[in-house]
């Protein structure tokens, strides 16, 4: 009877022997773990920041590398991209010579020809010098015709030694004279002639007018710009190719171009440009393409969605 009481006691101080041992264990690598957490937590803490230009640089390469990837999209035998239209041509319209707008042709949005009159200045006053020019000329030919029937009468009188030699040298001054005056009077009307026509501002391109400057009454100074005129046919569609693109698009391959004013349609254009350098920010390069746009739907600052198939 007393020996069984002993050997339970005894089981019971060895479970609990054990129990507190197991807890010890558990509690020395809870400890081990939170010390290693907080050791890297500090040496994360701790680590230097990285310089400003060197984290640009990498904030910048991933963003761009992000751009580049969004913009553009290619399978094995396509790429596609998105571009904007621009104009080869952006004329700023200025009258040759200062005045006062007295007519205008066009408006902002008005489809222009080449050559056509958008613009005309004041020119009544170089008309009456005109007037007065035409006159003088009319005067001075009168004046030279009168001196060549002298000079004629002089050679034949000389060649029968009836006048002097000296007379037909006056005869022959005079006669220069009248040709001289008969050329400067020319030249002056000329001059009003053109001072008349540069007072009519006219398009030098096919296009269409984006800005007008101007109005009736205003005066336009040198350089004083009237018009911005830009060419709607051809086109040029600029986008971005990226870099690892650099061998399979070249100039002469053509591309179809979708806008959202026409979304059942397809554009035809070929690549005439590839940009010469790389990007270092976006990693890409230019490309431009030509557009023929003969019937002028297609509109400069028009955003496009390009493809193109790869070599």
């Amino acid at each position: 009877m007393t020996k069984r009481p002993l050997v339970v006691l005894t089981a019971v101080l060895t479970l609990s022997f054990g129990a507190i041992s197991c807890s010890s264990d558990e509690s020395k690598a809870a400890t081990e773990t939170s010390a290693t957490t907080a050791t890297t937590s500090t040496t994360t803490a701790n680590a230097p920041e990285l310089p400003a230009d060197v984290a640009e640089v990498t904030q910048s390469a991933t963003t761009s590398t992000a751009a580049a990837d969004h913009e553009s999209s290619s399978n094995a035998n396509g790429f596609s991209a998105t571009g904007e239209f621009v104009s080869p041509v952006r004329s700023e319209l200025a009258p040759k010579t200062p005045g006062r707008v007295a007519r205008l042709y066009v408006d902002e949005g008005t489809r222009v020809r080449k050559g056509q009159p958008v613009l005309e200045l004041e020119s009544d006053y170089a008309r009456l010098n005109l007037q007065a020019a035409e006159a003088s000329v009319a005067q001075a030919k009168a004046a030279r015709d009168e001196a060549a029937r002298d000079l004629e009468r002089k050679k034949g009188l000389s060649a029968k030694d009836s006048i002097p030699r000296a007379t037909l040298d006056r005869s022959q001054a005079a006669y220069d004279q009248a040709n001289a005056a008969l050329a400067g009077a020319s030249a002056q009307a000329a001059l009003l002639r053109q001072q008349i026509a540069d007072s009519t501002l006219r398009s030098p391109v096919d296009g269409i007018v984006a800005e007008k400057r101007t109005d009736v009454g205003a005066r336009l100074g040198d350089g004083g710009v009237a018009f911005v005129v830009v060419q709607l046919s051809p086109l040029k569609l600029r986008f971005a190719v990226p870099e690892r693109y650099l061998g399979r698009i070249k100039p002469g391959d053509k591309v179809t171009a979708r806008v959202d004013p026409y979304p059942s349609e397809t554009f035809e254009g070929t690549i005439k440009t590839l940009g010469g350098v790389i990007d270092p920010k976006t990693r890409t390069m230019f490309a431009e393409a030509e557009f023929a746009n003969r019937d002028g739907r297609l509109r400069p600052g028009l955003f496009a969605r390009v493809e193109t198939k790869l070599d």
